[in-house]
């Protein structure tokens, strides 16, 4: 495994990783009775964070 591809897949699973964790966040904010809006603003980095990570993967992926 060469380097480009060795760091696209890092950053594909940290995106995953923060995908999975915001979406959590957000159901689990939800289902609670909590009525502050941090909770929601995290979820939505961590959402953002992934998907940008997922899209530079993906460059770096088809670039190769």
């Amino acid at each position: 495994m060469d380097l480009p591809t060795g760091r696209a897949a890092t950053v594909r699973a940290f995106g995953t990783i923060s995908l999975v964790a915001g979406f959590i966040t957000c159901l689990l904010t939800n289902s609670s009775d909590y009525d502050g809006l941090r909770p929601q603003i995290l979820a939505a980095f961590l959402i953002l964070t992934g998907i940008g990570l997922r899209i530079e993967a993906a460059i770096v992926d088809r670039m190769r």
